[in-house]
């Protein structure tokens, strides 16, 4: 089934008592729900842009490039600034794009777009995103393929808020398995990495109420792909996993969330195959030759208190 609304066209997929919707603009994830319990924070139908970039696809880089300004080929690249107040590009070129349907099932949705050249961005790259929903939660697998006659960096993330069900977010406990986060300006433009500590040390789990974050995590040392965990007060979890080669998370929190009873709280938990500003660093950028693809996943899994 699917609805016009303010993120495109909203699509529902099933697999038993687990859903989620998603909307074809920015390929953005609307919903997720296991037996009735949200997952993610539920986007109305009216709702546009999403708040916060809930949900949204990060592409061909995520989170922001510093100023919109980088080199290739010993050629400055001015991106267009998308965050006027920062002064950078922020979540790459696909936050209005609206993505074409290319294969749907009940269960499972390929969205696709294009990015065209343009300020700042000479190439010519075809992307992709599969959403599916499997038995207590949702695999979703990132794609691209350089179309150009040049190899072309590609990173890419994504933007979901998750919860669980009627439970304060600030209540549950987040777990990030990392030994190092960026430090960052005022800007929150990258300085250094440092061993996390204090407020950045979320192995042990913290409250989410406690933390005051717009961070990101690196050397990640996930036990099956778990780089992420939510648990909520009577035992029910939320793990976020991500493949091998997507080696950085970001954690971003917020009091100031639109909910259906006035704002509240919410964290984003943000996989990303490469860190911020990672068109200047290089770091983990992803150079596709032409006509080369790179497919990778990242996923939600739920468990419910027994």
């Amino acid at each position: 089934m699917s609805t016009i609304t303010g993120v495109g066209e909203r699509f529902e997929l099933r697999a038993g008592d687990t859903v989620a919707e998603v909307g074809t603009v920015a390929a953005v994830l609307t919903a997720l729900r296991v037996g009735g319990v949200d997952l993610t924070e539920p986007l109305p139908v009216e709702t546009a842009p999403p708040p916060f970039c809930s949900g949204i696809a990060l592409a061909p880089w995520p989170n922001r490039v510093r100023a919109g300004r980088w080199v290739l080929d010993g050629a400055v690249q001015q991106l267009d600034i998308t965050e006027p107040a920062r002064g950078g590009a922020l979540h790459g070129l696909l936050e209005f794009t609206e993505y074409e349907v290319r294969e749907r099932t009940d269960a499972a949705i390929t969205l696709g777009a294009v990015i065209h050249p343009q300020h700042g961005w000479p190439f010519l790259v075809d992307t992709w995103i599969r959403y599916e929903v499997v038995e207590g939660g949702l695999v979703a697998t990132h794609g691209a393929r350089n179309l150009s006659e040049r190899p072309a960096p590609y990173a890419t993330g994504t933007h979901p808020y998750p919860r669980i069900g009627a439970y304060d977010v600030a209540e549950l406990v987040l777990t990030v398995p990392a030994d190092e986060y960026l430090e960052v300006d005022e800007v929150l433009d990258p300085i250094a990495w440092h061993p996390v500590s204090g407020g950045t040390d979320l192995r042990g789990g913290v409250p989410v109420g406690e933390l005051a974050l717009d961070t990101a995590f690196r050397s990640l040392t996930p036990a099956d792909g778990v780089t992420a965990t939510l648990t909520a007060p009577d035992g029910s979890r939320l793990e976020v996993w991500q493949d091998a080669d997507w080696r950085y998370l970001q954690v971003f929190t917020t009091p100031l969330f639109p909910k259906a009873h006035g704002l509240g709280t919410a964290v984003a938990i943000e996989p990303m195959t490469a860190p911020p500003d990672a068109l200047n660093s290089g770091d983990d950028l992803i150079w596709l030759a032409p006509g080369e693809s790179y497919e990778g996943r990242w996923g939600f899994r739920y468990t419910a208190a027994r």
